[in-house]
């Protein structure tokens, strides 16, 4: 365990920074949410979008997990590079863990991400949000869990393609119907009722929903359980599923 720790702590540091001296990525990734909030925001004041909170408080949930989602889902193109540039290849002859090799690059993804929902949630107050301490820490929470499980699951697909042309077709295959039926943008209860029953087997709506119930100061309830439980589980498989790939290809 001390030395997956270690090693997890040296991948961690080579990659985070990185992204430090990366000013761009830093604030680039969060610009797509902040243009939601910013132009689509204003549109929903006042609407009744959910049963409880207003209109900022179902949006703003919902570009985080947004924020995560889209974000993460491309972080396989980093390792594409790298394998390109023969980075992995000087990996595969070290003695490092594999599993410190994906969870190094994971944890950097989840900082990063988790850092731009902050700056997120900071432009949504000065816009109206008002939501309990509590509730926004959770949404951060989820951000990070959800980040590190797509992250995870695209350094996977990026092991096995070879080049970015064969990678970014099949993310936005995925990540586009996961993004429409998970209910980001506006609840899945708005929906026709054909809708709203297939997006319940869309698991990022489960997050969503739990996310959105923080942010009204609702945390004991059967809606925040199913998110915690979809969460944990999903990350686990995803994680899984990334280290028997890392392990294979040696990498």
């Amino acid at each position: 365990m001390s030395a997956l720790l270690s090693d997890t702590s040296i991948v961690f540091g080579r990659y985070i920074r990185q992204t430090l001296r990366s000013k761009f990525q830093i604030f680039f990734g969060v610009l797509m949410p902040l243009l939601y909030l910013l132009f689509f925001g204003p549109l929903l004041t006042g609407l009744p979008l959910a049963s409880k909170g207003d209109s900022w408080q179902v949006l703003v949930p919902g570009l985080l997990l947004q924020l995560g989602l889209f974000g993460a889902s491309f972080a396989g193109f980093a390792l594409i590079i790298d394998k390109g540039t023969g980075v992995v290849d000087r990996m595969r002859v070290t003695p490092a863990s594999r599993l410190a090799l994906l969870l190094g690059r994971v944890l950097r993804d989840a900082v990063l991400f988790v850092f731009q929902a902050v700056l997120l949630v900071a432009a949504a107050f000065l816009m109206g949000l008002r939501a309990p301490v509590v509730g926004i820490l959770i949404g951060f929470a989820f951000v990070g869990v959800l980040t590190i499980a797509l992250a995870a699951l695209s350094y996977t697909l990026a092991m096995k393609v070879s080049t970015p042309q064969g990678f970014g077709p099949v993310v936005n295959a995925v990540s586009m119907p996961a993004i429409l039926l998970s209910g980001l943008m506006l609840p899945m209860a708005l929906a026709p009722t054909w809708l709203d029953v297939l997006s319940h087997f869309m698991p990022f709506r489960y997050l969503v929903d739990a996310v959105r119930s923080a942010y009204v100061g609702e945390y004991l309830n059967s809606t925040m359980l199913y998110g915690v439980l979809v969460a944990v589980a999903f990350t686990l498989l995803s994680v899984a599923a990334g280290t028997r790939v890392f392990r294979r290809a040696g990498a």
